[in-house]
């Protein structure tokens, strides 16, 4: 009877104890450790390890949930699986383990391995290409690495890293330095980094140094014409010059509309040609014309024609007041009717004043107190003495003849009392005379026609 009992609880044991199995060995779980970002050439290790598990365990590398990697056996339990391999673009991928121990398998987490190419052969590319672009205009650089992936960019400006505070007005765009409007300051040396990053270790690959142009558009150009004279001959030059821009250039002389000469200043942005002249001769109207790729200006004109300074000369006088209305200073401008380049000279009492470039150094000067303008057609008297009143004249010739003959205006007084009054002071002497002129008159219309009512009086016959 005890022996029919104890069979019957055979069955009963056997399942107990294959649920107590299955229970003990499902409570295991692999843990897998490694890393997820690696640069591509080095190794790395993954690890795998499962705790409270019987020996012996297999574990085994699995990539991309198919491809085997490797295999470890642990015959004591407790063993750290290690699985070294050698980084590629290949690797990259999700990776678990596999542990097996007592019939049983079970997976680890999952890790997802990115792999890092670092950067090389780095170079920086423009737009436009060549690197040379125009004032106002958006100039875009890139930083392209032939090689690299997850990259970060630094970008320098004549060897000094454009920063967050000192980035406008650049703007980065992903591996891109943006100028939306270029000025001449930008202009210079840039070059730019392209670095990776992994576990705080860098990969650098460094471009060389690109020059960025910035050109300066031309302003509208200007003329001037001058004549010199060699023995009996005349000769006339033409001077064509831009006061802003980027050389070269190309500058044309263009007379009654067709272009006679041509120069390419490499280095200015002036010209100079030589024109046939011949006095009291019009020989056309010269302008200069600039090009560059993509402007093309042209000057006002000018007439190629020379006239003999003559006519008459005449000496007008401006008196010049401070703010308080106090005399100061006298302006004598020298008018000449006729001559296109005429050298003026002043005398002062028949003495020649000396040039305000050429002072002679040697003799005391006339006047101290005199300026020169408008090419010595006005003479400043700068101060206002005695010593500066007297007559003065001016002359003139041709500037291009040095022994050709004067013209002479008449002379002008200049007069310059010690007692100097003010406006101010000259209207309110001038207002009372007027009033005692107004009542002297109406005393004396008052008087007369007492004197004549008086004589009506006198004249009446008696009844």
């Amino acid at each position: 009877m005890e022996k029919r009992q104890a069979l019957n609880f055979l069955p009963v044991l056997a399942v107990a104890s294959f649920l107590v199995k299955i229970s003990g060995s499902s409570s295991f779980r692999p843990v897998l450790t490694g890393p997820d970002l690696a640069f591509s050439g080095p190794r790395v290790v993954f690890r795998c390890v499962a705790s409270n598990v019987s020996p012996p365990v297999i574990y085994e590398l699995i990539k991309d949930g198919r491809v085997r990697i490797g295999r470890n056996r642990d015959f004591q339990g407790g063993q750290v699986a290690s699985f070294p391999i050698k980084v590629t673009a290949a690797s990259e991928g999700s990776y678990h383990c596999r542990a097996t121990a007592g019939g049983t398998r079970e997976i680890s987490n999952s890790i997802k391995l990115r792999v890092v190419t670092p950067p090389s052969y780095t170079r920086v590319t423009s737009e436009p290409f060549p690197p040379v672009a125009y004032e106002g205009s958006r100039m875009a650089l890139s930083c392209d690495a032939e090689m690299g992936s997850n990259l970060s960019y630094s970008w320098f400006f004549n060897r000094k890293e454009i920063t967050s505070s000192t980035s406008l007005p650049f703007h980065f765009v992903e591996n891109k330095l943006l100028v939306e409007r270029v000025t001449p300051e930008y202009a210079g040396n840039y070059s730019c980094s392209a670095w990776s990053s992994v576990n705080g270790i860098k990969r650098i690959s460094s471009s060389t140094e690109v020059q960025v142009t910035i050109k300066v558009y031309v302003s509208k150009p200007e003329i001037s014409f001058s004549v010199h004279k060699e023995g009996t001959s005349y000769h006339g030059n033409v001077t064509c010059w831009s006061t802003r821009g980027s050389p070269p250039v190309n500058l044309y002389l263009l007379l009654d509309g067709k272009e006679v000469n041509s120069v390419t200043a490499a280095q200015t942005l002036a010209a100079w040609f030589l024109v046939v002249v011949v006095p009291e001769l019009d020989m056309g109207e010269a302008r200069c014309r600039v090009k560059t790729e993509n402007q093309d200006l042209t000057s006002e004109p000018v007439n190629l024609e020379v006239a003999p300074v003559g006519g008459n000369v005449k000496v007008e006088v401006e008196y010049l007041y401070t703010a308080d209305s106090k005399l100061t200073t006298a302006r004598l401008s020298c008018h000449v009717s006729r001559g296109t380049f005429p050298y003026i000279s002043w005398l002062f009492n028949d003495s020649v004043l000396p040039s305000e470039s050429h002072p002679d150094s040697h003799t005391q000067p006339i006047l101290p107190h005199i300026a020169f303008a408008d090419r010595r057609q006005s003479l400043i008297l700068t101060k206002l003495s005695p010593e500066e009143s007297g007559y003065y004249r001016c002359r003139a010739r041709d500037s291009y003849d040095d022994s050709g003959p004067w013209v002479e205006s008449a002379a002008e007084l200049v007069q310059v009392t010690g007692f100097c009054m003010n406006i101010t002071e000259a209207v309110t002497i001038a207002f009372c005379c007027f009033v005692l002129l107004m009542l002297a008159v109406g005393s004396a219309c008052v008087y007369k026609m007492f004197e004549n009512n008086q004589a009506h009086t006198n004249s009446v016959p008696a009844k």
